[in-house]
This record gives C-alpha cells, sequence and structure tokens, in this order.
C-alpha cells in the first residue's frame, strides 16, 4: 500500500512537472504579435543595418553605439527596440540599470517572454507593440524610398549610356553606321 502511494506521488510530480513548461511557454496574442514585427526588424533589414541602428536610436533617444552593444549581447533589432521600450515605459527615460534588468531576465536564465516580462515590470506589451512596429515602419518606408530612388538613378544612367553610345541601341547604331 506504501509502495503504490510513493508510486502515486511520484507519476504525479513527473505528470505535474511536464504540464509547467507546457503552460509557461503559453503565449498571448499580443506577445506573439510583438515577436513577429521584432522578427521583420531583425530578418528583413539585416543589409540596412546602419539605417535600423539609427532609427532605432532616434526612436528611443539613446546613442547609436547603445544599440549596438545590446547587439553584442546576442541582441536582434526587434528584441533591442522591445527592450528599450520596456525600459522606457518604466521611468520615461532609459536607465541603464532598468535596460540591464530587462536584458537579464531576457536572457536568463531562466529565459523569459516578453510578456512575463512586462507582467514583472507593471507593464503592459500594447504600447511595446505599437513602438516597435513604428520603427518598423520607417525602416521600411526609407527602405523602399532608397530603392525607387536607385531604380531611377539607373534609369537615368541607361537613358545617358544610350545617348552617348548610339552605335549599342539597336535601330539607331545601325542608321549611324550606314551613315558612316
Amino acid at each position: 500500500m506504501r509502495n503504490v502511494k510513493l508510486q502515486l506521488l511520484c507519476a504525479g510530480l513527473i505528470l505535474g512537472a511536464a504540464l509547467i513548461p507546457a503552460a509557461a511557454q503559453e503565449r498571448s496574442a499580443e506577445e506573439k504579435k510583438l515577436e513577429a514585427v521584432s522578427g521583420e526588424l531583425d530578418k528583413k533589414y539585416s543589409e540596412g543595418q546602419q539605417r535600423v541602428t539609427d532609427k532605432i536610436a532616434a526612436e528611443f533617444g539613446v546613442d547609436s553605439g547603445l544599440v549596438l552593444g545590446l547587439g553584442y549581447k546576442k541582441m536582434g533589432y526587434g528584441e533591442i527596440a522591445i527592450a528599450l521600450s520596456l525600459a522606457q515605459g518604466l521611468h520615461s527615460t532609459i536607465r541603464d540599470e532598468d535596460l540591464r534588468k530587462i536584458v537579464a531576465l531576457r536572457q536568463g536564465p531562466p529565459v523569459m517572454g516578453w510578456g512575463k516580462i512586462a507582467k514583472e515590470l507593471g507593464l503592459k506589451l500594447g504600447p511595446v507593440l505599437s513602438r516597435v512596429k513604428k520603427v518598423a515602419a520607417e525602416v521600411r518606408r526609407d527602405e523602399k524610398a532608397d530603392k525607387a530612388k536607385e531604380k531611377k538613378e539607373d534609369e537615368k544612367n541607361r537613358k545617358k549610356e544610350k545617348t552617348e553610345n548610339p552605335e549599342k541601341t539597336g535601330k539607331e547604331g545601325m542608321k549611324s553606321l550606314s551613315r558612316k
């Protein structure tokens, strides 16, 4: 009888231990959206690193060196924007000790999700999500403008090349050759 109770107790503990991480990993819809926008900053703009660094620094009123320093801590641009937004939400200015605490909570051990970190700090993820979306939208807008500018310059260079080298432009080149 005693042995059966001990076995049931052990089985219950094992089952409970298995369920706790599953419950802890559940994320809110807001946290999922935040991670999606965060991932967009990380993946899509890896080529324009300076642009993203500058946008994040400008949005949160910090030096771009701080943004780069957080990048050296194995944080992506999205995570950096989230951490800065949370730190700013605590005291309306970003304090080093707040930022260190947030990074430590995120990187663990144990590693915490953004929703849990926000909850522990007494903050909501909605404003954080808005700020990260804003940064991503600004970077996206600037990237589009740069691509349009490059396309315009390419077209201008092609037109210029055609007028400078008429023999390379098909019929016009043939006409000029027959005249010579």
